[in-house]
């Protein structure tokens, strides 16, 4: 299935920076922790993000196992 541009899709923004943050720390006082959706709750925005990130989550998963994760 082809990727729709980002002028037709513009949620597509969301879900591509909650994938990207999947792989991303951050630093906080000493310690390292996961980027968090920091948008507003309850919001498309903010589903999209974590669609984004658990997409990401799930491919991880089926690398680790090796693509056996979903039957």
């Amino acid at each position: 299935m082809k990727k729709q541009p980002e002028k037709d899709n513009p949620t597509q923004r969301f879900v591509d920076e909650g994938y990207e943050a999947f792989s991303k720390v951050e630093q906080r006082k000493g310690k390292y922790h996961q980027v968090a959706n920091r948008l507003k709750e309850n919001t498309t925005p903010h589903r999209e993000w974590q669609r984004g990130w658990n997409t990401a989550y799930f491919d991880n998963l089926e690398k680790l196992n090796g693509h056996r994760t979903r039957s």
